[in-house]
C-alpha cells in the first residue's frame, strides 16, 4: 500500500470492519458485499503514488490532474464512474494575522470515498472518527462521508471568521483610539487584513454554487434523501459568506475613517503650525523695520523706544495667541 495512504477501512452498516490490507482487494470486498463502502485517505501523492489508485478505482484523468495539481477552486465535477468535489478548508494563525488553506479533494464512487489533502488545514482524523461514533449517518455510505467532510469544512468557516470578527475590533479599537498610533503600522494592517480577508473569500465563495448543486438533489452517487443534510450546510455556507462580506465592508470602511482622520490630524498639525508662524511674524517683521538702520526714525531719540518696542511685539503675540487658542487651532 503507498505510504501516502493515511487511513484506509472498509464501512458495513455505518460500522468499522477489518478487512485486507491492500484497498484493491479491500475494494473488491466491499462491492461483493452490495451493503459496504471503503474509505481511503490520502495525504499529498506524487504522479507515480496516485497513479495505483488511480487505476485502481477508475478516476478520471481529469480529475487526478486536479488532485495532483492542487491550486484548483472548490467545485463539484460529475464523471461516468465517480463524483468529484474540491474543498478549501481554512486555518487562521491569530499570531501572524495570517489566513492559510489547504485543499481536500473528494472522490466518490460506487462503494468508495476517496479523500485526497494537501496542506496541514485538511486534516480528516477528526471527521473520521466523529463519523464512527454515529453509526446511523455512516451507514448511509459514500454520501454520508462528503457530507461530513463538507459540513466540517463550512463550520470551520464560521469558526475563522468569528476569529477573524474578534481581531478586527481590536483593529477598529485602533484606528479610533484617543492617542493616535503609528499611522503607517495601522494602515499597513488593515491592507494585510483585508489581503487574509480576500484569501478567506476565494476559499469560501466558489463553494456556494456546487452546494446548492448537492442540495438541490439530482446528483450522481449522491442519494436524494441526503438533500436536507446539504441543504444545511449550504445555509451555513450562506452564513459564512455573509460573515466575510461583513468583514470585507467593516475593512473598508476602517481603511477610510483611518485616512479620514489621518486628514483631520494634519489638518490639525497645519493650523497650529500656521499660527505658531504668525506669532513669530509679527516680532520678526517689527525687528526687521527696526534693523533697516535709518537715522530719521521717531523712537530711535526717546529712551522708551527699544523697551517700548519689545512689549508691542509682547502685546502681539499674547493677543494672537489668544485668538488662535479661542479658535481652536493651538
Amino acid at each position: 500500500m503507498p505510504r501516502v495512504i493515511v487511513d484506509c477501512a472498509i464501512y458495513r452498516d455505518g460500522r468499522r470492519t477489518e478487512g485486507p490490507d491492500d484497498f484493491s482487494d479491500a475494494l473488491a470486498e466491499a462491492r461483493a458485499s452490495g451493503d459496504a463502502f471503503l474509505w481511503v485517505g490520502i495525504h499529498e501523492p506524487s504522479e507515480q503514488e496516485f497513479e495505483h489508485v488511480s487505476r485502481e478505482f477508475g478516476l478520471h484523468a481529469l480529475a487526478v490532474e486536479d488532485a495532483l495539481t492542487a491550486h484548483q477552486r472548490p467545485k463539484l465535477e460529475v464523471y461516468d464512474d465517480s463524483l468529484f468535489v474540491v474543498l478549501k478548508p481554512v486555518l487562521y494563525d491569530d499570531a501572524n494575522d495570517s489566513v492559510t488553506t489547504g485543499e481536500l479533494m473528494v472522490f466518490v464512487g460506487d462503494s468508495f470515498v476517496v479523500t485526497v489533502r494537501h496542506g496541514e488545514g485538511a486534516a480528516l482524523a477528526a471527521v473520521r472518527h466523529r463519523l464512527e461514533q454515529e453509526p446511523d449517518v455512516l451507514k448511509h455510505g459514500p454520501t454520508a462521508v462528503l457530507y461530513a467532510v463538507a459540513d466540517a469544512v463550512v463550520d470551520h468557516y464560521i469558526d475563522v471568521a468569528a476569529e477573524l470578527q474578534a481581531d478586527l475590533e481590536e483593529l477598529e479599537a485602533e484606528v479610533f483610539a484617543p492617542v493616535p498610533s503609528d499611522a503607517k503600522n495601522t494602515a499597513a494592517r488593515i491592507y494585510g487584513f483585508k489581503r487574509q480577508v480576500l484569501e478567506f473569500r476565494r476559499a469560501t465563495s466558489p463553494l456556494l454554487q456546487p452546494m446548492d448543486r448537492l442540495a438541490s438533489g439530482n446528483v450522481p452517487f449522491v442519494h436524494d434523501h441526503s438533500r436536507p443534510f446539504f441543504r444545511d450546510v449550504s445555509d451555513h455556507l450562506t452564513k459564512a459568506n455573509e460573515y466575510i462580506e461583513g468583514l470585507d465592508r467593516l475593512l473598508s470602511d476602517a481603511l477610510a475613517a483611518h485616512l479620514a482622520q489621518m486628514g483631520v490630524r494634519q489638518n490639525d498639525d497645519m493650523r497650529k503650525i500656521s499660527a505658531w508662524a504668525a506669532m513669530a511674524a509679527v516680532p520678526t517683521m517689527v525687528a526687521g523695520i527696526y534693523g533697516m538702520n535709518f537715522e530719521h526714525m521717531p523712537e530711535l531719540g526717546q529712551w522708551w523706544g527699544y523697551p517700548g518696542v519689545l512689549v508691542l511685539m509682547a502685546l502681539v503675540c499674547v493677543g494672537l495667541h489668544r485668538l488662535f487658542k479661542r479658535r481652536g487651532w493651538l
